[in-house]
């Protein structure tokens, strides 16, 4: 039998903004974006904080000193300190709040599970407060999956604003999550982007409604398991209010909503890029529509848009992330014309199927974003012919059936990548007479930690094969951090060399 403690007891009353914060001792890991709100927060709220992290960097140094400034009881920073679970003020911590990217087998995080300290994220901590004495309570609806999140995120945004709500993207993406819960003048919704390592460390959180766009093999690493990745994103669906919105054509995001304990009420609604059953969004000679938010869905459907809404390159990927926002704001109610007018307003960011430039009948694609196979079988479906630049960090990840899927629309494929080895042998297996070129050509791969000097190679390379009618599309299958800072790094070199390419052959860009 578990018997609650004074701690316990003490948490359970933690679920508004105006409860009794005060003098609780809490470890807060990690200074980067979330962490530095996490703490921010805690001291407005009276809690007794210190904060680790691994790195003593001029910036962390600069970040410590404000929160000193703010309340915050220490800052400690260095390797050193996130190995064992500090006390605070002398005494044992109640409550640890991680950082997203600190991984469940950290030894600090070990610890504190040991000593049987409870450990919130920074999505748990904004779910307790986000409810404030004078300030209206957004909805949430909150969107995962491997693929897709950041694109449905901002159309959801964008169908929000134009039916007149105040609304904003938060979580993973945009504003951090405890700024727009901590937002002057409130919002009517948040549209939040959650990671799988946010829903890791959420335990009551109660969405409006909620969607798992997709899920595949990704962040292996992190999570120990695919089943363990699987189980954390299908933690979106608990305690949904009004809508589970599902990919109908995943089948495993299905499972999750019939496997999800939800409110009374609450409706199992699909979507899918084909022609819409009962209770569904799909589409309808180049209409996306929807047949399930009215009264007569038996029998007809609404228009909310048309493919043409979504710009002049519209992927299979694409339609399908329109149809979850779209099922989303639905949901609360959101009409059919403000979601097309969303679409029409939204523009996608840099960096997902972005056209770099089109010369000599050949198109230069960015998709920095294809951070997974997953996404790189998703950009890959959307054209034919393609010189495929493509390596990276794989995250424990394998591209055998990505290449087995796409070998007969390759023409060649340019390796990046200090390390291309896993594509490479994916590559010699199933498609042994395609051309490879490229500095992550090798043993194991470049070798190259200067990622601009590797992108510069591989686009002169992908030039150098490409002809009329190729699309040469850098979509890596793989993280960024072995040669860029980041994918929007590891994209703007692609730009930029694409641009010198152009100016080279007096082409402009």
């Amino acid at each position: 039998m578990t018997t609650s403690t004074p701690i316990d007891d003490r948490l359970a009353t933690l679920t508004t903004w105006d409860a009794d914060w005060s003098g609780l001792r809490v470890v807060v890991t990690g200074i980067g974006v979330s962490g530095f709100a996490i703490a921010d927060t805690l001291a407005e709220l009276g809690a007794d904080i210190v904060v680790v992290d691994g790195a003593d960097t001029e910036q962390n140094r600069a970040k410590a000193d404000t929160l000193r400034i703010v309340g915050v009881r220490e800052v400690r920073l260095g390797a050193q300190h996130v190995q064992t679970l500090p006390d605070v003020g002398g005494a044992p911590a109640e409550l640890v709040v991680t950082s997203q990217g600190w991984r469940p087998d950290q030894p600090l995080l070990v610890a504190a599970g040991q000593a049987e300290i409870p450990v919130w994220g920074e999505v748990e901590l904004a779910w307790r407060v986000r409810e404030r004495s004078g300030r209206r309570t957004a909805d949430w609806l909150c969107i995962t999956g491997t693929n897709g999140k950041t694109t449905t995120v901002g159309m959801v945004e964008s169908m929000l604003l134009a039916a007149g709500q105040r609304a904003i993207a938060c979580g993973n993406v945009g504003m951090p999550l405890l700024d727009a819960i901590r937002d002057p003048e409130g919002f009517d919704t948040l549209a939040i982007e959650l990671a799988s390592f946010q829903l890791h460390w959420t335990h009551h959180m109660e969405p409006a409604a909620s969607v798992v766009l997709n899920v595949a093999e990704d962040h292996v690493d992190w999570h120990g398991s695919f089943d363990a990745y699987w189980a954390d994103k299908a933690k979106i669906y608990e305690n949904t209010r009004l809508a589970c919105i599902f990919n109908e054509q995943q089948e495993l995001t299905m499972r999750m909503v019939e496997q999800a304990d939800v409110q009374e009420g609450c409706r199992a609604v699909s979507f899918s890029t084909q022609t819409p059953g009962l209770s569904s969004l799909g589409v309808v000679d180049d209409l996306l529509v929807d047949r399930a938010f009215l009264d007569e869905r038996r029998h007809q459907a609404l228009e909310l848009g048309s493919l043409q809404d979504l710009g002049p390159i519209a992927p299979q990927h694409l339609v399908a992330n329109a149809l979850a926002a779209a099922a989303l704001v639905r949901a609360i109610g959101v009409s059919p014309e403000a979601v097309r007018d969303g679409l029409r307003a939204y523009r996608p960011g840099d960096h997902r199927i972005q056209l770099v430039a089109r010369a000599e009948d050949v198109m230069w694609i960015n998709d920095s974003k294809a951070t997974n196979p997953h996404a790189a079988d998703a950009s890959l479906s959307a054209f034919k012919d393609v010189i495929w630049i493509a390596g990276g960090l794989p995250k424990g990840v394998t591209y055998d059936e990505l290449v087995q899927s796409h070998r007969d629309r390759l023409r060649a494929v340019v390796l990046i990548g200090a390390d291309s080895s896993e594509l490479a042998g994916a590559l010699r297996r199933h498609a042994p007479d395609l051309p490879v070129l490229g500095p992550g050509v090798g043993e194991t791969g470049s070798g190259l930690t200067d990622g601009h000097q590797a992108m510069e190679l591989a686009v002169r390379a992908a030039d150098s094969v490409a002809r009329s009618g190729d699309v040469v599309l850098m979509a890596p299958a793989a993280a960024s951090m072995d040669q860029f800072t980041s994918y929007a790094d590891r994209g703007t070199a692609f730009i930029h060399a694409v641009a010198r390419l152009m100016d080279s052959k007096g082409l402009g860009s």
